[in-house]
């Protein structure tokens, strides 16, 4: 008996998720509402809260699709990149330009969950961020071997956090003036810049970030 209700909670677990997953990426986080869910899965309001403590953690589920989603893009990329490091990290970060603008309400959506102050991201959640993280850290390990760990965990999200900003604003031509089609242009032109020497890189932490570049559990 218990394994028949265990079965049933974790496919209404993965029915949900799928729900938001499609509400998300046609019209955006702000469209994900409990009842709409509840009506088209199926099941009372309430069986959403057996599942999933809050919307929140039914969005971080979502997220996390996203994010190995992303990877796999990623990787795909990388697959025929050639040697040479700095020409990965603008291989992956043109990549990762392409993912959100192909699914630009899912990837906004990893930057809009909602989260309580000071309070942290699961573990599960924070692995799945940290396998994206590690295809920019392990370049930059090569370009700059004399680092410290934790100079180059600042550095992959110094360089990120650059990149999402120049994508995020890239998007909204309004805002940048800058058309799509030189985006990549850009990526390409700032990252081989910020990685010509150590001495440059350097100077990456002290650039001005837009607070939209930044991942809420970052």
């Amino acid at each position: 008996m218990a394994g028949k209700v265990a079965a049933r909670r974790a496919a209404l677990r993965d029915n949900l998720i799928d729900i938001a997953e499609r509400t998300i990426a046609g019209d955006g986080l702000a469209a994900l509402r409990a009842r709409d869910l509840a009506a088209e899965a199926g099941c009372a309001v309430g069986a959403i809260y057996n599942v999933f403590g809050d919307l929140t953690d039914l969005v971080l589920s979502v997220n996390a699709r996203t994010f190995q989603r992303l990877g796999a893009d990623v990787a795909e990329a990388l697959a025929d990149a050639p040697q040479d490091p700095v020409e990965q990290l603008v291989i992956m970060a043109q990549a990762y330009h392409r993912f959100a603008a192909q699914n630009h309400n899912s990837w906004r959506a990893l930057f809009e969950v909602e989260r309580a102050p000071g309070e942290d991201a699961p573990d599960w959640y924070l692995h799945e961020m940290g396998q994206l993280f590690a295809y920019i850290s392990d370049p930059l390990a090569v370009i700059f071997p004399s680092r410290s760990p934790e100079d180059l965990a600042l550095l992959t999200r110094a360089l990120f956090s650059s990149v999402h900003g120049i994508v995020l604003l890239g998007l909204d031509q309004a805002s940048s003036g800058v058309p799509t089609s030189d985006i990549d242009r850009m990526i390409g032109l700032v990252l081989r810049q910020l990685t010509a020497s150590s001495e440059k890189i350097e100077h990456c932490s002290t650039f001005y970030l837009p607070e939209t570049a930044k991942h809420p559990y970052l």
